[in-house]
């Protein structure tokens, strides 16, 4: 199912839930910066003036642009001011910086992607995963099993980040471990701007596919830990549509 983009003008509030005003305020600046073509290392306007542009307040502005430069989209330098972040290396594409984590298109294309590269990378990590990385692997599941146990949604997405780059490493293949950090550092943008945080489903069952994956890997057996992988993915893709809808698109039915 592929999700058409919503309106520029959303409402904040609706049927379908409030959303946060700096969840607003990040999602205007991103596509300003886009509007605008403003390349990695550009100076943003003052406080003011942004706040102005995107129109949202000032103390709202504040607010998102924390949350920006905490996901890696913005660089504050105190006392220069405001500056769209540099590319991290091969880690973090040029060509990813334009993503906007509310466009449910581009999230959309993003979890295809993300589908993709991290099948292949799981089934070249049971091929390859040395002990110490199948240790890894597994003690990452084993954390995020017992925070979602204690339903404790920061340190599981922690978790969850270590696990997937703990396969992505597991796969020997650098390039591959690389996309597989941007894809994380997307997700992540999606999930602290399109979500405000929230889980978009259950965190045990999440955590029970990290442990079925490790065991697969462990065992060598790749088409498994591939296909486990996919299925992890899949429903990863369900929860997030059917959130970010619900967020996004008030009054719209999740289900359909």
């Amino acid at each position: 199912m592929t999700l058409e983009p919503p309106s520029r003008s959303r409402p904040a509030s609706g049927a379908g839930g409030y959303r946060p005003g700096y969840e607003i305020a990040a999602e205007r600046i991103l596509e300003y910066i886009v509007k605008e073509q403003l390349a990695p290392g550009t100076r943003l306007p003052t406080e003011k003036d942004l706040a102005d542009a995107v129109e949202m307040s000032r103390t709202v502005v504040r607010e998102a642009v924390k949350i920006l430069s905490a996901v890696g989209r913005l660089s504050v330098q105190k006392g220069r001011g405001i500056y769209v972040a540099e590319p991290e290396g091969a880690r973090w594409q040029e060509s990813f910086s334009k993503f906007l984590p509310a466009d449910l298109r581009q999230v959309d294309e993003m979890f295809e992607f993300r589908r993709h590269v991290e099948t292949a990378t799981a089934g070249l990590a049971a091929q390859r995963a040395t002990p110490a990385q199948v240790k890894a692997i597994r003690e990452a599941a084993t954390r995020s099993m017992e925070a979602a146990t204690e339903g404790d949604i920061e340190v599981f997405n922690q978790a969850d980040e270590v696990f997937h780059a703990a396969v992505g490493a597991a796969a020997t293949n650098t390039f591959f471990a690389a996309t597989v950090d941007s894809v994380q550092r997307l997700q992540r943008q999606v999930s602290v701007i399109g979500l405000a945080g929230a889980a978009g489903g259950s965190l045990v069952v999440a955590a029970e596919q990290h442990q079925a994956i490790g065991v697969a890997i462990a065992s060598g057996d790749d088409e498994r830990a591939a296909s486990l992988m996919a299925a992890h993915i899949d429903m990863t893709v369900s929860q997030f549509q059917r959130e970010i809808r619900k967020r996004l698109l008030p009054g719209d039915d999740a289900s359909s």
